[in-house]
């Protein structure tokens, strides 16, 4: 599923199979700037905060994308054609001067901003562990500044943490043994913030650990909890539940723990969502 880390993937491939190429012709599809012709520009490098990529061209412009739930970004070889449904959920289009196109598909934000004002378009997010700029002090003072909140609603908050998914959520949850709708407050958020930090930078860029929190790589057995619902516990045994964190969420968001290895310290809390990734 699309989190910090799949960004940061997708820039990798990106940045090594584009950058330094001009674009020949292309467009954009979608957002405020509909129509907008790429030609003429050089993709100068990419960067990524949180789950949002930023394409920086030589024109002084960044393409300012996320994938939500549903994107995805494909390159075709010279000469070959993407088959008809897929081109129809193009957002992004490029052809580059060696003749291969790359596509931005079902891209749910699509904006072209000068490169100066990125900071309008992600100012907002939280330090990301995966930035340079990383920042577990500044992390925890925004999580330790509403105590009180569910710890899934305070991770998946871009505006604490950038990066974080529902799978992390889940998975960093059972590995500090906090019930997910306990308060944040009753864990060590330094502790947290350390953990959060490594097991992103680990499924980031250690080959064959993409968002494997268990060491095991098998089928079945590389998460603790996401997506285990009804199952034995990989620590304790006991069923995984899984409960539907909001009624509706378009996002189809779940929540699974092991009730006996992350027991609730106290009444249930509240389950708000965090805030617009």
């Amino acid at each position: 599923m699309p989190e910090g880390d799949s960004v940061y993937r997708l820039r990798q491939r990106l940045d090594a199979a584009t950058t330094g190429h001009r674009v020949r012709e292309g467009e954009l599809r979608s957002g405020s700037a509909a129509g907008t012709s790429l030609a003429g520009r050089r993709i100068v490098g990419y960067d990524t905060h949180g789950k949002h990529l930023l394409t920086r061209f030589d024109d002084g412009t960044t393409l300012h994308t996320h994938l939500r739930m549903q994107g995805s970004w494909a390159i075709t070889r010279a000469g070959r054609a993407l088959p008809t449904p897929v081109r129809e959920k193009a957002r992004v289009r490029l052809r580059l001067d060696d003749g291969r196109e790359v596509w931005g598909l079902d891209l749910p934000v699509v904006e072209l901003v000068p490169t100066p004002r990125e900071r309008d378009v992600i100012g907002h997010l939280g330090p990301d562990p995966l930035r340079e700029d990383w920042d577990a002090a500044d992390a925890v003072r925004r999580l330790s500044s509403r105590p009180e909140r569910a710890f899934v609603a305070a991770l998946l908050d871009q505006t604490r943490i950038a990066g974080l998914g529902n799978l992390w959520v889940n998975e960093l949850a059972f590995l500090r043994g906090i019930h997910p709708f306990a308060p944040i407050g009753t864990t060590d958020l330094d502790a947290l913030a350390a953990l959060a930090a490594r097991c992103l930078r680990i499924s980031a860029t250690v080959p064959r650990m993409y968002q494997v929190t268990t060491g095991d790589r098998r089928r079945g057995s590389s998460h603790w909890v996401a997506g285990r619902a009804g199952r034995p516990c990989l620590r304790c045994g006991t069923r995984i539940l899984v409960r539907e964190e909001v009624a509706g969420d378009p996002e189809q968001r779940r929540t699974w723990w092991c009730p006996l290895c992350q027991p609730m310290p106290g009444p249930p809390v509240g389950t708000d969502v965090g805030a617009p990734e």
